[in-house]
């Protein structure tokens, strides 16, 4: 490697040491510059929110102009690909905002439709998984479903990753009231969450959560669903664990 390069490198591992919420929860990184200059990250997570920390750390070094992604999650229980498919599958069937969408699943060969024929449809997803990754493509009406789509892909909890593929059409400027909206829409279908005990803001794609809850458990969950989230920079929590006000 030449100096420029591992200059880099030595920023991004830099870069990621500084990070105080990273601290010893992300190793044996895997680092390589490619030949086009991008910067390949191989590593497994122990959840999302390291995941996409340590992203965002990576692509504000100097000199990193492009990430190749191979930073997968752990997962929370091992799963093989069909399992994983078929709890998403079921996960998308039976989301009511999802009824007028034709769904498809890549089994080996091809895709076979697992709800389709409507009468007039809004909108189509395609799930695949391959070692635990699930990529989504198709076309729904707008960003809240498409963010919904991925929540619900993380959610399995044999996921590892999730590439998010899903065109709207019409296009949408994303905004953060979009990203306010899905996370309000997250907490109300997350049986683990009482919604009514959080508040949210968004600001410049970054996530601010306040209220109460009466367990670390729901605190850290509700955390965890707005890292889950497409386009989110970023998580403040600052909820905290109390007993339920009368």
């Amino acid at each position: 490697l030449m100096s420029a390069e591992l200059s880099v490198l030595d920023n991004v591992r830099a870069a990621l040491k500084g990070e105080v919420r990273l601290d010893h929860k992300l190793e044996h990184v895997h680092l390589v510059i490619n030949d086009d200059g991008s910067v390949t990250v191989e590593a497994e997570a122990p959840s999302v929110a390291v995941k996409k920390l340590a992203l965002e750390r990576i692509g504000a070094v100097p000199g990193v102009d492009e990430i190749v992604d191979r930073l997968h999650v752990a997962p929370a229980n091992k799963m093989g690909d069909g399992e994983i498919r078929a709890h998403l599958r079921d996960a998308f069937l039976d989301e009511l905002s999802f009824k007028r969408f034709d769904i498809r699943e890549r089994r080996p060969g091809s895709f076979q439709s697992v709800q389709g024929g409507q009468p007039q449809s809004y909108g189509s997803l395609d799930i695949e998984v391959t070692d635990g990754i699930v990529t989504l493509n198709g076309r729904v009406p707008g960003l809240e479903s498409r963010r919904l789509a991925g929540l619900l892909a993380w959610w399995v909890p044999g996921t590892r990753d999730v590439v998010n593929g899903i065109e709207v059409d019409p296009p949408e400027d994303d905004s953060s009231d979009h990203v306010a909206e899905a996370l309000r829409i997250a907490f109300d279908k997350d049986p683990f969450i009482d919604a009514n005990q959080i508040g949210v803001r968004v600001n410049g794609f970054v996530v601010t959560l306040t209220g109460f809850v009466p367990t670390e458990i729901e605190r850290e969950r509700a955390e965890s669903d707005a890292w889950c989230l497409l386009g989110v920079d970023d998580v403040i929590n600052e909820i905290k664990v109390a007993g339920r006000p009368d």
